[in-house]
Order: structure tokens, then sequence, then C-alpha cells
């Protein structure tokens, strides 16, 4: 028995979306908490976690006075052996602005590292993270919001528990001194 088939008028093909363009963003602070940093950029920024991060050769420190919090922020520091744990974050390029604002760029507060991190032994490279351009000479503690601002990042995002206990202990050691 003959088939006939019935040709059904295409539909014209819709192009797919064009992804926005985005970039890297390594978070070792208080920008781990995505519902912090919601804050400052203006929208929900979890969908943006990749997840935790390793940052090879560099350690914390509280070497920035922020004006803002009254208290000390976290600053990365070159240091051969070392390692800071944070978030990846692949954000839409229409917030660089917005996250240079929150981290004082125009201010010369801090500035752009670009960085190689590690999710197990995957690198990402060419990520954003700052850097504090003028260091205090010894760490500034942080206040209790910047403290638990810092550790539920760390805790959201599933930074291994034994680095989260590093850093309050330093975090904790620097407000009883």
């Amino acid at each position: 028995m003959p088939t006939t088939s019935v040709d059904t008028p295409s539909r014209p093909a819709r192009p797919a979306p064009t992804p926005e363009p985005c970039f890297d963003y390594f978070a070792y602070g208080s920008c781990m908490c995505p519902v912090d940093l919601k804050r400052s950029l203006g929208e929900n920024t979890y969908p943006y976690v990749v997840g935790p991060a390793t940052l090879w050769g560099y350690r914390l420190g509280f070497h920035y006075y922020s004006p803002q919090r009254q208290c000390g922020a976290l600053d990365i520091v070159l240091a051969p052996g070392h390692e800071v744990q944070g978030v990846l974050y692949r954000l839409p390029w229409r917030l660089s602005s917005h996250l240079d604002q929150r981290e004082g760029v125009q201010q010369n507060n801090y500035r752009h590292e670009y960085v190689t991190v590690h999710q197990g032994s995957r690198p990402h490279r060419q990520v954003r993270t700052y850097a504090v351009v003028q260091k205090t000479p010894r760490e500034v503690a942080p206040n209790d919001w910047y403290f638990s601002v810092v550790l539920r990042g760390a805790i959201t995002c599933q930074l291994p528990e034994t680095y989260c206990w590093q850093l309050f202990q330093h975090m904790r050691s620097l407000q009883m001194a």
C-alpha cells in the first residue's frame, strides 16, 4: 500500500539565544555570600555561583581598613605554599562596574588581579579577583557583621569545613587581640 507524505509548512528556525558575555570572578571575603553580593549588584547572584575553588600560592590577611564598614576587610597576599579557599562565580559583564564600585577600584582601595583557581584538578585561568592596593602593615580585626557575612558565604557555598574553622579561628583571634 503506497504511503503519502504530507508536507507541513516549515517554520523559520529561531536563532539560538546568544549567551550573555561573562567573566569569572573569585571571591574570598564578604562577596562569597551571594546574599550580600546581591545587595551591591542589584540582582540574585546565587545562579552565578560555579562552586568552591582554591587559589594556590596566596594566603588571606586583614590588611585593609574599610571606612565604610569601620573594620578590617580581607585581602590576598602572595605566599608560596599557602592556599585561599573561595567561591568561583561566572558573572555577566554588565555587573562588572558594580563589582568594581563595591571593591572601591576607582578610589584605589582594591585593584583587579588575574589568577588561576582550581576546582579539584580543573584549572580556571584569567579569573578576576581583587587585591588591596595599600596594605596595612598589621592586620585589622573584622567587626561582628563582617565576620558573620564572610562565614555565611563560606558555609553557604560549601567551602571545606576545616577551612571554615580556620577562617573562624583567624577572625576570632584578631578580634580577641
